[in-house]
C-alpha cells in the first residue's frame, strides 16, 4: 500500500487508457469532448455499463465529501504521507443528507467590487493549488478501495447519494469544460512525485454479459471496470459515460475555486463569468454539503451567501433550493450572512427578496437578521462593518429600507413578528431618514441612490422611497384609515418638506394616539433617549412627537427625564423649539405629581412672560396656573414680586386670551402666596384694571376679572370691596377704593385714563364716571387733574353718547372745584 496517493480532485480525473498498436489515442479526448449524452427512453433498462459509470460516480461523491471532513480537521496531506497510509479511509463514509426545507422570506441585490479578493486567507489559495496538482485521476489501488468501502454502505446497487447529481443530469446540466481546466494542461502542473494515474485500474475485467439478472445490483459497487484490449474499439456509451463524468469533475473544480479562491474575474463580473457553473444543480448540491458538514472557515462565510445569490439569480424555477443551506449558514454566522447580502444586493433583487424571505420566516434566524438590519438602519449615511473576511466597506442605511420595505411587501397578510415589536424604533428611524435625506444629501448617497435606481425602478429621491417604507409599516400595523387620515391634511407632503417637518410628525402622533395609545407610549420611550442625548438634527420633530403623546405617559416613571428636556429647550434660541417645549410643560403641569418638579423651571417662566411671542406667553401662563392650582407649591415672596410685575401689563393687553389668563393667574396666586407687606403696593395698582375689565364685553375676561378683584380684596383684608364684589355692585367700587385708599389717586387716575380711548363704548363711560369721582377728591395743585380736565375736552369727537357724558363730567369737576375754592376762601 506504500506509494498510494489520496486527494479530494483525484476522483475527478479520467483514467487515461493505455495505448494499445491498433489504437489511436490521440483522438479519443476529442472524441469524449465531441460526443453527446444519448437519450435514454423512460422504459428502457440500464445498460451494465451504465451501471458502472453511475457506481463510479457515487464512489467519487463519497470520497469528497469525507475529504471535506478531513479538511476541516486541518489534516493537510502531502504526496509523501499518502503513499505512506493505508488506504482505508473511504471505508468510513456515509451518505451525505443534502435535502433542503423550503421556507419563504424576501431580500435584495447589488454588484460587488474586485478588491474582495484580497481578504482571502492564502491557506485557500494553496488548498486549490494542491487540488489543482492531484486532480488527473484515482489509483488503481484508491478505485479498489473505493469499491470496498461503498460495497458495505450501499444496500441497492442502483440506489444513488441523496440530492447528488446523477449521470441523467450531467447529461444535461453539466458545463463545458473550456473555461477551466484542460486535461493537458493540469497534466503540466502536476508535481513531478505524483505519478500520473489512471482512470480505470487495468486488472478490471467486463463483466460477462450472460451473468445472472438478479446479481446485478451486488455487482455494479464491486466489479471495477473492465480493461479493454488494445485494439477493441470503445463503445459510444462507455465515451458517453466517461465525458459526463470528466464534466462533472471539472465544474466540482471550477467551484471549488470560486468558495475557496474567489477567482478576480468572477468577482469583477459578479459571478457573470461562472454563470454557467451556477445553473448547474450540482453547484446546489456542492453549497448544501458544504454547509451541512460546517466543511468551510469563518473567513469564507461571505462568498458562500454571494455564490448562493448567484446560483438563485441563475436558477429562477428553483428559487426554495437552498433554504435550508442558508439559514443553517445564518444560524452561525447571521451579521456575516446579512452585511454580505446588503452589500451585494443593495437594490434587492428577485435573488435578494427569495434569500431575505427565506431568513425572516425562519425561527432560528428571524430575531438577529432583524435585529442587524434595524441596526443598519439607525447609521445614517452608512454604518461600518466588519465581516470575517476582513471586509470593513460601509454599509448603506438606504440599502437596509429597501430590504425593510420588500419584506413589508412580501409579507401583505402577515407582519413578522420582530417588525412589530421592533415598530417604535423603526417609525422613528424611518422618519429621520425622512428628514435628513430632505434636509441634506451627500454625495457618496446620491451616487449610492443612483447606482440602486440603474438595477430596479425606484422613487427619484431617497426622503420618497422612505415615506413609502413608512405608510408600508403603518398600514401592516395599524391599517388603512391611519394613511388616508394623514393624507386627507396633505400629512405626507409636509413631511418630503424641511420646514413643515416637525408639523407633519406631530400630525402623525395624533393619529397614532388616536388608533393605539399603547403604541404611542412605547415610541415616546424610545424618543426619551435621543432626545436626551441631544441629537441637534431631528431633535425638532422628536420633540414635536413627544409633545402630542406625553399624555399617553406615566408622570411618575417618565416626567423626571422629560422635564429635563423640556428645561433645556425653554431656554433655546429657536421659537419654534420653545413654544413645543412649553406645550409640553403644559401637558405636565396638569399632573399633581409634576407640580414639585416644576418650581426649579420658575426663573425661566418668567423671562418668557415678556416674550414678544404671544403664544409663548400664553402657554407659559396656562403652566403656571396648572401649578399653583393644585396649592401644593407656595410661593416664595420674592418669587411672587416678579411675578406680579411681569403680569400687571397683560392686565390690559390686546389679546384677551393673555387677559383672561394673566387675571387667574393673579387670583390663583393671591390664594398660595403668604401675605407680605411688600407685596400690597403691587395689589393696589391691580385694582383699577380688574375694576374695569370686569366689565368687559368678553364675558370670560369679564369673569376673570371678578375673581382677580375678588382675590386682591380678601389678600388686603378690605371687607366692604370684597362685599361689593360678592354681591356684584361695581357701581360702588370707585367711591369704597378712593375713600380707603386717598393716597393712590393719582396713581388710580393716570391707570383709568388709557381707558378713555377703549375700543369698548361702555369701558370709555365708565372711565368718564371714574375720573369724574376721583377729581372730586383731589387737590387743585395735583396734576392729575389737569391730566383728567384736558382728556375730557378732548372728546368732543367722541359719539353723542361719549362726548356728551364727558362735557357734563368736566363741567360737574369746574363747579366743584370753584364751590370748593370759594368755601376755602
Amino acid at each position: 500500500m506504500a506509494g498510494r496517493r489520496f486527494s479530494l480532485l483525484r476522483l475527478f480525473r479520467r483514467k487515461k487508457e493505455e495505448e494499445s498498436p491498433g489504437a489511436a489515442p490521440a483522438q479519443q479526448p476529442e472524441e469524449v469532448q465531441q460526443v453527446q449524452p444519448p437519450q435514454e427512453d423512460a422504459g428502457q433498462e440500464r445498460t451494465e455499463e451504465q451501471l458502472r459509470a453511475r457506481g463510479r460516480f457515487r464512489r467519487a461523491a463519497q470520497t469528497f465529501m469525507k475529504f471535506m471532513g478531513s479538511r476541516r480537521r486541518k489534516a493537510r496531506i502531502t504526496p509523501a504521507d499518502v503513499q505512506a497510509q493505508p488506504d482505508t479511509i473511504l471505508t468510513q463514509l456515509t451518505k451525505p443528507d443534502v435535502s433542503t426545507a423550503s421556507t419563504a422570506v424576501p431580500a435584495k441585490c447589488d454588484t460587488t467590487t474586485s478588491d474582495l479578493t484580497t481578504h482571502w486567507d492564502t491557506t485557500s489559495t494553496d488548498d486549490v493549488s494542491h487540488c489543482d496538482s492531484v486532480l488527473p485521476g484515482l489509483t488503481e489501488e484508491a478505485d479498489a478501495t473505493t469499491t470496498e468501502g461503498v460495497a458495505s454502505t450501499d444496500a441497492a446497487p442502483v440506489q444513488r447519494l441523496a440530492d447528488t447529481p446523477s449521470l441523467e443530469f450531467l447529461e444535461e446540466r453539466a458545463v463545458s469544460a473550456e473555461v477551466t481546466i484542460t486535461p493537458d494542461g493540469d497534466m503540466q502542473q502536476r508535481p513531478p512525485t505524483v505519478p500520473k494515474l489512471a482512470w480505470v485500474k487495468e486488472e478490471e475485467k467486463e463483466e460477462s454479459p450472460r451473468a445472472a439478472p438478479t446479481q446485478q445490483p451486488e455487482e455494479v459497487q464491486q466489479v471495477q471496470p473492465p480493461q479493454e484490449d488494445a485494439g477493441q474499439e470503445r463503445t459510444e456509451e462507455q465515451l458517453r459515460a466517461r465525458g459526463r463524468f470528466r464534466r462533472a469533475a471539472q465544474l466540482v473544480c471550477r467551484f471549488i475555486r470560486c468558495i475557496w479562491h474567489e477567482e478576480a474575474t468572477f468577482m469583477a463580473t459578479g459571478g457573470t463569468a461562472n454563470s454557467d457553473l451556477f445553473s448547474a444543480q450540482t453547484s446546489a448540491a456542492l453549497l448544501d454539503m458544504l454547509v451541512e458538514n460546517s466543511v468551510y472557515k469563518a473567513k469564507q462565510v461571505p462568498a458562500i451567501v454571494r455564490c448562493i445569490h448567484q446560483w438563485l439569480t441563475s436558477n429562477v424555477s428553483a428559487e426554495h433550493r437552498l433554504d435550508k443551506t442558508l439559514v443553517l449558514l445564518t444560524e452561525e454566522h447571521p451579521m456575516d450572512v446579512a452585511v454580505t447580502l446588503l452589500r451585494s444586493a443593495p437594490a434587492c433583487d428577485r435573488a435578494a427578496r427569495t434569500m431575505w424571505k427565506t431568513l425572516i420566516s425562519s425561527r432560528w434566524t428571524k430575531e438577529p437578521v432583524l435585529q442587524i438590519l434595524f441596526r443598519v438602519l439607525e447609521y445614517w449615511p452608512a454604518h461600518r462593518r466588519r465581516t470575517s473576511d476582513g471586509d470593513e466597506r460601509d454599509v448603506f442605511a438606504l440599502a437596509a429600507t429597501v430590504a425593510l420595505w420588500e419584506i413589508l411587501q412580501l409579507s401583505h397578510s402577515w407582519c413578522p413578528g420582530g417588525v412589530k415589536d421592533n415598530f417604535p424604533r423603526l417609525l422613528l428611524t424611518l422618519l429621520f431618514q425622512v428628514f435628513i435625506s430632505t434636509e441634506e444629501m451627500s454625495e457618496e448617497v446620491e451616487t449610492f441612490w443612483r447606482r440602486c435606481r440603474e438595477q430596479r425602478s425606484l422613487p427619484p429621491n431617497p426622503n420618497r422611497f422612505a415615506v413609502q417604507t413608512v405608510k408600508a409599516l403603518l398600514r401592516q400595523l395599524l391599517g388603512e384609515d391611519v394613511l388616508m387620515a394623514i393624507g386627507r391634511k396633505c400629512g405626507w407632503d409636509m413631511l418630503l418638506k424641511a420646514d413643515s417637518h416637525h408639523y407633519a410628525v406631530g400630525l402623525l402622533a395624533r393619529e397614532l394616539c388616536r388608533v393605539s395609545r399603547s403604541f404611542c407610549r412605547s415610541i415616546a420611550v424610545s424618543l426619551l433617549p435621543r432626545l436626551s442625548r441631544g441629537e441637534p438634527l431631528w431633535e425638532l420633530p422628536a420633540l414635536a412627537f413627544l409633545v402630542e403623546v406625553l399624555h399617553c405617559l406615566n408622570p411618575r416613571q417618565c416626567g423626571p427625564s422629560v422635564l429635563q428636556i423640556i428645561s433645556r429647550h425653554l431656554r433655546s434660541q429657536c421659537p419654534e423649539r420653545r413654544r413645543l417645549a412649553l406645550r409640553g410643560l403644559v401637558v405636565l403641569s396638569r399632573d399633581p405629581a409634576m407640580a414639585k418638579s416644576m418650581r426649579s423651571l420658575s426663573e425661566s417662566l418668567l423671562e418668557l412672560l415678556q416674550d414678544a411671542d404671544t403664544d409663548a406667553v400664553q402657554m407659559t401662563l396656562s403652566a403656571f396656573i396648572n401649578v399653583l392650582h393644585f396649592q401644593i407649591v407656595k410661593i416664595s415672596t420674592p418669587t411672587a414680586l416678579k411675578l406680579l410685575e411681569a403680569l400687571r401689563p397683560l392686565f390690559d393687553n390686546e389679546h384677551s386670551q393673555l387677559q383672561q389668563l394673566s387675571m387667574l393667574l393673579f387670583w390663583e396666586l393671591m390664594e398660595v402666596t403668604e401675605r407680605s407687606k411688600s407685596l400690597k403696593p403691587h395689589v393696589y395698582l391691580s385694582l383699577v384694571p380688574f375694576y374695569f375689565n370686569w366689565h368687559n364685553e368678553n364675558q370670560r375676561v369679564a369673569e376673570a376679572s371678578w375673581r382677580a378683584l375678588f382675590g386682591a380684596a380678601r389678600f388686603l383684608k378690605w371687607r366692604d370691596l370684597e362685599d361689593l364684589v360678592t354681591m356684584e355692585q361695581p357701581w360702588r367700587f370707585p367711591e369704597c377704593l378712593l375713600e380707603k385708599d386717598r393716597s393712590r389717586v393719582g396713581q388710580y387716575v393716570r391707570q383709568a385714563l388709557p381707558f378713555l380711548e377703549s375700543p369698548e363704548k361702555p369701558l370709555r363711560k365708565l372711565a368718564i364716571k371714574f375720573l369724574g369721582i376721583a377729581a372730586r377728591s383731589m387737590k387743585k395743585e395735583q396734576p392729575e387733574l389737569q391730566l383728567i380736565c384736558q382728556a375730557l375736552q378732548d372728546m368732543t369727537d367722541d359719539s353723542p353718547a361719549v362726548s356728551n357724558l364727558a362735557q357734563e363730567t368736566l363741567h360737574i369737576i369746574r363747579a366743584v372745584r370753584r364751590t370748593s375754592f370759594f368755601h376755602f376762601w
